[in-house]
């Protein structure tokens, strides 16, 4: 009876492995719509790191981007690279683009796929412009590149071109696309090989996909899609918030929150909120800047002139300090992200709003402390100067005196006696120089 037992028992284990042995591997279906920026990546990279502890056998990535930034792009494709999980890449859906950014990865991908109706292309590197065209009558003339153009768009045209090569595709336009801006449309763009596969929607695409071979630094492997299970990692709160702070203008508005926060702790010792406050948007805000393409000038501009801000609350300078620091201030914030990717620079009216702000902060500093110094003196030795008093012995050059109700060793160069009445004159050291008032 227990042996019967024990071999039903293997049997069961048995049946139960070779079922789950027969379920094919699950799919990871990731989506960015959308500028690519650090965000994105750390997206990719979290969807590609589960996709390996789940030894998936496919993840799926739906593309639709105008471009983003260069750093943001070749984190994802080395990520892409490196991973031992093929990704496919899907530019959908029908009216779609992978441009810019979105070329480099679509070629790195170990599948690349397009909708109908989906373009890719124009993956001129921005940041560094082209030749403007510039009208003379009829005709239109380009200014020349500079050295750094040159060398940004050849470097970007050989990274696209090892990419091709690396994955077997069109090389050729893929450097086109770099130097000329060509783009091409789903089927153009297959029948040049620059993509695999064009498919309707996702159903199409794993069917598409069956039997396909693929080799990932893991080795080479088959894709047998269609019976496994899709599971979709969404963006999470951590991309959320990384999205937000990493915006060029959040982070512009931390650091400024921070460092009033700071300014109103250091001059209110004990209020706690606005230096906590302070330290925790400041630090973000670094954060921040520290994924972006920051311009290390514009950003040395930007902390000098929040230094002279700073200076002019502790040593009230009239608003010298503080004007001059606005000046740095704006001049470093039009310099600060190195980029021109739209979605990724500092607006002009941002700018404004935050030097107007910062303006009307000094201004408001400046006239207190212009009103603290013409307050008359109400504690300490020298606000006797001009108070009488009386004197309670005599005295030709020191003696005591009552004044204000308190007893003062005071001074005198002239004779006086007890009870005369004197006033205050001076601050000799620390004790008050009196004459009779007759004499004052």
């Amino acid at each position: 009876m227990l042996l019967t037992r024990f071999l039903s028992a293997i049997a069961a284990a048995l049946v139960c492995a070779l079922a789950f042995a027969d379920t094919p591997a699950p799919i990871i279906a990731l989506r960015v719509s959308g500028v690519i920026g650090p965000a994105t990546a750390e997206y990719i990279h979290r969807g590609l790191a589960r996709a390996a502890d789940a030894h998936a056998q496919l993840v799926v990535l739906s593309l639709d981007t105008p471009g983003g930034l260069d750093t943001s792009m070749r984190r994802i494709v080395q990520d892409v690279l490196a991973s031992p999980v093929p990704l496919v890449t899907y530019v959908a859906p029908s009216g779609a683009r992978a441009a810019s950014a979105g070329t480099f990865i679509l070629y790195a991908s170990h599948v690349a796929a397009m909708a109908p109706g989906t373009n890719v292309g124009a993956a001129s590197p921005v940041s560094i412009g082209f030749a403007s065209a510039r009208p003379d009558g009829d005709n239109a003339k380009t200014s020349t590149p500079d050295t750094h153009e040159r060398k940004a768009m050849q470097d970007a045209a050989a990274y696209i071109r090892s990419l091709a090569q690396l994955r077997g595709r069109n090389a050729d336009w893929a450097e086109k696309a770099v130097t000329e801006a060509a783009s091409l449309s789903a089927d153009e763009a297959k029948a040049r090989k620059v993509t695999d596969i064009v498919a309707s929607d996702t159903a199409d695409l794993l069917q598409q996909l069956n039997g396909r071979h693929v080799v990932t630094v893991a080795g080479a492997r088959v894709l047998q899609p269609q019976a496994a299970t899709t599971i979709a990692i969404e963006p999470d709160w951590h991309f959320r918030a990384l999205a937000i702070i990493t915006d060029p203008s959040v982070a512009m508005i931390l650091m400024l929150v921070g460092v009033y926060g700071l300014i109103f702790e250091l001059g209110n010792p004990g209020l706690v909120l606005p230096g906590v406050a302070g330290a925790v948007s400041l630090l973000l805000g670094l954060y921040a800047l520290h994924l972006l393409p920051v311009n290390y000038a514009g950003l040395a501009l930007m902390a000098l002139g929040l230094g002279f801000i700073v200076a002019e609350v502790f040593v009230p300078a009239y608003g010298s300090l503080g004007v001059g620091g606005v000046i740095a201030f704006v001049i470093g914030a039009t310099m600060l992200v190195d980029t021109d990717v739209a979605g990724f620079t500092v607006p002009w009216t941002l700018i404004a709003v935050l030097a107007a702000v910062t303006v009307a902060f000094v201004f408001t500093v400046a006239q207190m402390a212009v009103r603290a110094r013409r307050r008359p003196i109400v504690s300490g030795v020298a606000s006797l100067v001009g108070a009488d008093g009386e004197m309670l012995d005599d005295a030709t050059d020191t003696g005591w005196a009552s004044i204000r109700g308190e007893t003062w060793q005071v001074k005198t160069a002239a004779h006086v006696t007890r009870g005369d009445k004197v006033r205050v004159v001076a601050i000799d050291g620390v004790s008050p120089r009196v004459a009779p008032i007759g004499n004052a």
